[in-house]
């Protein structure tokens, strides 16, 4: 993948593309489009995702009007209570909330919303963005379909600088409305497939998807050039095992582009050997990781392919945040890549994600890493990563899809 064409890319897609929108589905479209244009043809699957068009949304404390954006597929009503701050879901605080409207440091995870629920709590209130940012930018948040399993309370999601100053105020009296039109929209992955000589398969993964505020270069639009530049590397060279590509969309809320692929097609998932996930590499800062959900020696392996090419990179037995975790869930082994920046020099979510925290060198150097890994295992006579999951990586597992809690949170 040549530095022209991987600047041409991430400037075609420069745009926001959030999941069950036109324009994730333009944006899925100019990636088959890609695929085609390296001589392979590439489909659309389409998935079902819950969707909301929000008609109103409205936060007032104390009778002042506060900037807000009401949390989708959380349901319609007006609910007005005493304002409780729980920096915290610890027992002691939860037992302030009861009647009240919560407001909530951080993401509104599954447990920390069932706990909420549990208290009590008559509505809720999150905050994000940062105090020393010069925007006063609000991300669209919704109420998870896996988070609420069907129980909704209405919340707001309010920029980081109003939250700070109604902690500081004092403030006493929330009144929260919405109304919102929810329905069932599509969402859609974009399936490649360059088959081998065997029924074994290597699966990559990249999201294309963004978050409302992200046109999102690094996340994750650099993963889906990651899987291009794979594509391109391998096109007209004899290969043991086929090489399939999954641009998936809606990763942004929950993985569900993955989560519909590996349930669309469970019967094949026992001839996936591999799969190898892209999700944020070639940021100008920052150190490259391999998050390997899979047998120790997975790990020892790309740390000796490392050092025998010269490049650095770090390496862990977890499970990663991204379209990994579904295939790992299923039995299948996984390695995300990554070059993870400080946050102080790239951030994701927000209107800072551009092209500008990419540099086109080392995304092709990332890309060429990748490329060489995948050589080693894509022709090998017998396929050297069992195909079992760890019991430690089963338990993380079980905690990342909230079936148990983090004994340690």
């Amino acid at each position: 993948m040549n530095i022209e064409t991987i600047n041409r890319i991430l400037h075609d897609t420069a745009y926001i593309r959030v999941s069950g929108t036109e324009q994730e589905l333009a944006c899925a479209r100019y990636l088959m489009g890609e695929c085609e244009k390296l001589g392979f043809a590439a489909r659309l699957e389409p998935f079902d995702v819950p969707m909301a068009a929000m008609k109103h949304a409205s936060l007032t404390i104390d009778g002042r009007e506060i900037p807000c954006k009401g949390y989708l597929c959380a349901g319609s009503g007006e609910i007005e209570a005493p304002l409780v701050y729980v920096p915290e879901a610890n027992p002691c605080a939860l037992s302030a909330c009861k009647g009240k409207i919560v407001l909530l440091d951080g993401f509104l995870g599954y447990w920390k919303y069932q706990d909420i629920l549990a208290s009590g709590a008559a509505g809720f209130i999150t905050y994000d963005g940062d105090a020393h940012y010069a925007d006063e930018d609000i991300d669209q948040r919704e109420l998870r379909a896996y988070v609420s399993k069907g129980v909704k309370i209405p919340g707001v999601n309010i920029n980081a600088k109003s939250a700070i100053e109604l902690v500081r105020s004092g403030a006493q009296t929330a009144r929260i409305i919405l109304e919102q039109d929810e329905f069932t929209g599509q969402s859609h992955n974009v399936v490649c497939e360059l088959p081998g000589e065997t029924d074994e398969w290597i699966v990559f993964t990249a999201h294309y998807d963004s978050r409302p505020l992200s046109t999102g270069a690094y996340d994750n639009m650099s993963g889906c050039i990651g899987l291009l530049g794979v594509a391109e590397a391998f096109a007209g060279k004899p290969r043991r095992r086929g090489l399939r590509l999954i641009f998936c969309g809606s990763e942004e809320r929950g993985l569900l582009g993955s989560k519909a692929y590996c349930a669309a097609h469970e019967d094949a998932l026992s001839k996936i050997a591999l799969n190898v996930n892209l999700d944020m590499i070639g940021s100008i800062m920052g150190p490259f990781h391999a998050v390997c959900t899979a047998e120790e020696r997975l790990m020892h392996f790309i740390e000796y392919l490392s050092s025998m090419s010269g490049f650095s990179l770090k390496t862990r037995q977890d499970v990663y945040s991204s379209d990994s975790t579904p295939f790992a869930d299923k039995g299948v082994p996984a390695v995300s890549f990554a070059r993870l920046a400080p946050r102080n020099t790239a951030t994701i979510h927000n209107r800072y994600d551009t092209l500008d925290v990419l540099s086109a060198a080392q995304l092709a150097q990332d890309i060429d890493f990748i490329i060489t890994f995948v050589g080693t295992m894509v022709n090998a006579r017998h396929f050297p990563v069992k195909r079992e999951m760890p019991d430690a990586m089963k338990d993380k597992l079980d905690v990342y899809l909230n079936r148990r809690r983090d004994r340690n949170a």
